[in-house]
């Protein structure tokens, strides 16, 4: 199977039931499909009802209602449409995101930013299916089931091997199994909102106190990290099986308005119920999900149950193939199947570790995970975004595989572009309730900036100076590389 980690196409394999295709590019008879088929992956892998929790997220931010919606819905809009415009690399390129994004950083120097995407997909993977555990067993407790260490490895052991096995046999059976989850959880989530209605309490929700710009922005930048950024390593890990022919503008369209579409109806509801109890919104920072199942009438646990558990897994399953993608590209030498496999590996050790070893507050270690990990992860979007906007023409795709080639085995100035991003973007952000990032925050001092107790501690201004600094370096420096590099035919580049 040496197609898989030197680039050449696989065979059509429409009746294997295990994919092939690792991080060579999709050849021309397997691609497939139209733009529209985009919303389901994207949709079923964002309308968890974790989305609802950020409703309590956003608020713990210290910001009124509309401050948050605005927040909310801004935040989620815009970064999932970094995922659409990363997108258009899969359906020019037909490579996965981590080799395309090699155009940019090199063949070689390319292994950083897969690495980074590695850690983020396994940490996100490992998230959900903690979540989806939690819930399970909150919910079997209010249905007087039990809900203790039994139920709970039993949970487990059933997240993790449809994930696993989702993961494992790749691109088609995921693409079915989310078209399902779209399905049944956009159902059952409507009969939840209808449900939970009348605990929201419109008088207590508008009398919360307006926050500061400081604190808005911070809300504004969390939710970008927890949605769009969350993704946009993985955006052309899908739409890399379209034809070249397919329109570019369904392909950022489709691909934004299926993540964003959930998200944004459970944000508001969430924030609606979150700002109308005090206790609700405490409980979901230590359970997010399964605190949202003790406003349900028993008779609907099951299935909310059965949505919270899809939901997670819809997301989880796009993780943990474009994990596998990741690992890939990174250098790791094995099939995809075996690199998705022990992505799942870490994925339940992880989630052992969440359930049932850690203490503390969940959200505190969620929001710190996001933003340090949404630091380097803005950079190397911008890095991507402007690279992908300074060319006109498609990939050289020998070239991507090839240190010898046009794109070079270690081009410096994005490498730098993204050390300088994390470095400054680093020193602007803060999660003080987190032992292990207390050396964050270390330039606010030093820019008049309040220090980490000062009005800017939480803004996460860094997450935005890093996607800037990615971003405007690379449209500065690189122009001229990048119209060399097009500039050569094929056999020149070697």
């Amino acid at each position: 199977m040496a197609h898989q980690v030197t680039g050449e196409p696989a065979a059509s394999t429409a009746r294997v039931a295990v994919e092939t295709n690792g991080i060579n590019v999709i050849s021309e008879s397997e691609r497939k499909g139209t733009p529209r088929q985009l919303f389901w992956p994207w949709f079923g892998a964002n309308v968890s009802v974790l989305g609802l929790a950020y409703g309590a997220f956003t608020l713990g931010f210290g910001i009124s209602f509309w401050q948050a919606v605005v927040a909310g819905v801004v935040g989620i809009v815009v970064s999932f449409l970094l995922c659409g415009f990363i997108a258009i690399a899969g359906k020019r390129g037909s490579a996965p995101t981590l080799v395309l994004s090699r155009a940019a950083f090199g063949v070689t120097g390319g292994k950083v930013p897969a690495v980074l995407a590695w850690v983020l997909t396994v940490g996100w993977e490992t998230v959900l299916t903690s979540l989806a555990t939690l819930a399970t067993a909150t919910v079997f407790t209010e249905l007087g089931w039990g809900g203790g260490t039994a139920t709970q490895v039993v949970a487990l052991l059933v997240v993790a091997g449809l994930v696993v096995v989702g993961g494992v046999l790749g691109f088609d059976l995921i693409m079915r199994m989310q078209a399902v989850i779209t399905v049944v959880t956009g159902v059952l989530t409507v009969v939840y909102l209808v449900l939970v209605a009348d605990e929201i309490d419109w008088g207590t929700v508008s009398g919360l106190p307006s926050g500061s710009t400081q604190a808005f922005i911070g809300a504004l930048v969390f939710v970008m990290t927890g949605y769009g950024f969350g993704w946009v390593n993985a955006a052309a890990d899908y739409s890399r099986y379209l034809p070249r022919s397919a329109s570019t503008r369904g392909v950022v369209g489709w691909t934004t308005f299926g993540s964003a579409l959930a998200p944004v109806v459970l944000l508001v509801v969430g924030l609606l119920l979150a700002g109308s109890s005090a206790d609700l919104a405490t409980a979901i920072g230590a359970d997010p999900i399964g605190a949202l199942a003790t406003l349900l009438p028993t008779w609907f646990l099951v299935p909310f149950a059965l949505v919270a558990v899809l939901g997670l897994v819809g997301g989880a399953l796009l993780d943990i193939y474009s994990s596998g993608l990741a690992l890939l590209a990174a250098g790791v030498r094995i099939p995809r199947p075996v690199a998705a496999s022990i992505d799942g590996v870490l994925m339940v050790l992880g989630a052992i570790w969440v359930v049932f070893l850690a203490e503390g507050d969940f959200f505190v270690q969620f929001q710190g995970f996001l933003i340090t990990l949404g630091v380097p992860v803005a950079a190397w979007c911008g890095i991507v975004l402007a690279d992908l906007l300074l060319r006109h023409r498609d990939y050289a795709e020998a070239d991507l595989y090839d240190p010898r080639g046009r794109y070079g085995a270690v081009p410096p100035v994005p490498l730098a572009l993204l050390v300088l991003g994390t470095v400054l973007g680093w020193g602007l952000v803060t999660n003080g309730y987190a032992s292990w990032l207390t050396w964050q925050g270390y330039l606010l001092e030093p820019l008049g900036l309040g220090g980490k107790d000062g009005t800017w501690a939480f803004a996460n201004l860094g997450v935005l100076v890093a996607l800037v600094v990615g971003f405007a370096g690379t449209l500065l420096l690189r122009r001229g590389a990048v119209r060399r590099q097009e500039a050569l035919a094929p056999q020149e580049a070697r």
